[in-house]
């Protein structure tokens, strides 16, 4: 691959998921302590994401498989997207709030996939070069934190007291997690990524003339795997952890500014920080630890999390809330990456891109949507005249973490995974 794809396919990495983090870290603030929604509602609105990702595979066959360049289905999206995430950010009610975030998210899920396949397409190693890209989109993510970090200390510092026109009617400049600012920066960088996505390498629709295909879409060819007993415990635990994991992922940030814990937007950019590192730390630990202890590491890490959540504070204790953070990188690699690598292994190799379907639309789409709908009233339960009896609401995905984590140590046993290299960690 040419140093110069390489530098644009990393371009676009870094904008894609740049969009994502700008605002997806934020909203439960903005929802919670300026719109006044209740746990359940937002609890419903980061699961319009979850609905999504479970019909994004209709919209990538129908579409970028078979009857436009990907390249531009991934633009046009991008642009849609940027109108309706404006729109998104005009809208102060849950009944058209939500209409308008679940059509955006029906947008912009599709493109994770589309910008896969616009980076395969161009490689003939994508086992060493796609790492190498991917990691950009996790430093867009990064940067996106950052960018919310910096614009409120350097606001702050200035000490202006005025207001601006686009922030919701007596809302101050100094802090803008809890305003509509990150969602018209992200409907701002849809735009830069939409017009780019057009100068992208071309991708011609891979599966142009072929019958679209339901049970191609979502992998279900792989669903006769599910018969072996690991493979389904891999897979049933697999969506029962998302549960726990949509309580850090919708109210985390709230969390944190409801507490006083400052520029929580910036700090929790140390958990993808730490993603990076776990993740080249894998390949040791995967020698040392094998499939089965990784996993039962990743989800005792959740629970951990939660706990020094739950007992920690933003004064003497506040070291807990930072290590809760930086264990992000065990949560997530040593189990979702974990377990992308057993099923890879597992399955035969005509169905290795069925089983990663399946195993998507259950994570990302099943798990996460049972997730949005079981917190928010959760949350909603412990609200107190104050705001939130937080000990209680963590100690909850705590315990639901550890049930699945005991489960999963009785019934899962290991068997030998045939050439799995470093090569496979990537």
């Amino acid at each position: 691959m040419k140093p110069s794809t390489y530098t644009r396919l990393s371009t676009m990495m870094f904008l894609e998921y740049f969009v994502w983090g700008s605002w997806y870290v934020t909203l439960g603030t903005y929802l919670g302590q300026t719109l006044n929604f209740s746990g359940v509602e937002t609890g419903l609105v980061y699961g319009a994401g979850a609905i999504a990702a479970m019909l994004s595979p209709f919209l990538v066959g129908l579409l970028a498989d078979r009857y436009f360049a990907t390249e531009r289905v991934l633009g046009a999206m991008h642009l849609i997207g940027a109108v309706l995430m404006y729109f998104v950010s005009t809208a102060s009610d849950f009944g058209l709030f939500y209409p308008l975030l679940l059509a955006y998210s029906l947008c912009y899920m599709p493109t994770i996939a589309l910008t896969n396949s616009v980076s395969f397409h161009q490689m003939n190693d994508p086992a060493k070069q796609f790492p190498n890209i991917r990691v950009w989109g996790t430093i867009g993510w990064i940067v996106s934190g950052l960018m919310i970090f910096f614009i409120q200390t350097d606001i702050s510092g200035i000490g202006l007291s005025w207001e601006f026109p686009f922030i919701l009617e007596g809302t101050k400049v100094l802090d803008i997690e809890a305003t509509k600012i990150p969602l018209q920066i992200t409907a701002a960088l849809s735009v830069v990524m939409g017009l780019y996505s057009f100068s992208l390498p071309h991708t011609p629709p891979k599966g142009k003339g072929n019958t679209f295909s339901i049970k191609d879409a979502l992998g279900l060819d792989a669903i006769s795997l599910l018969k072996e007993r690991n493979f389904l415990i891999l897979f049933v635990s697999s969506i029962l952890i998302c549960i726990p994991l949509m309580f850090y992922y919708t109210f985390t940030n709230a969390f944190f500014n409801e507490v006083g814990f400052e520029n929580a937007a910036g700090k929790m950019t140390l958990g993808q920080m730490s993603e990076m590192l776990f993740l080249l730390l894998m390949p040791l630990a995967f020698a040392r630890l094998g499939v089965k202890k990784m996993m039962l590491v990743g989800m005792l890490a959740w629970v951990v999390r939660y706990v020094l959540f739950a007992f920690g504070d933003p004064a003497a204790l506040v070291w807990m809330y930072y290590i809760g953070i930086v264990l992000h990188g065990i949560c997530f690699d040593f189990f979702f990456v974990t377990g992308q690598i057993y099923a890879e292994k597992r399955a035969p190799k005509s169905l290795r891109s069925s089983v990663q379907g399946m195993m998507t639309f259950a994570t990302y789409g099943v798990g996460f949507f049972i997730g949005s709908v079981v917190s928010g009233p959760i949350v909603d339960a412990y609200t107190t005249s104050g705001g939130h009896s937080w000990k209680e609401i963590w100690l909850i995905p705590a315990a639901f973490a550890g049930v699945v984590m005991l489960l999963f140590f009785i019934l899962f046993k290991e068997g030998k995974l045939p050439n799995t290299t470093y090569r496979d960690l990537q």
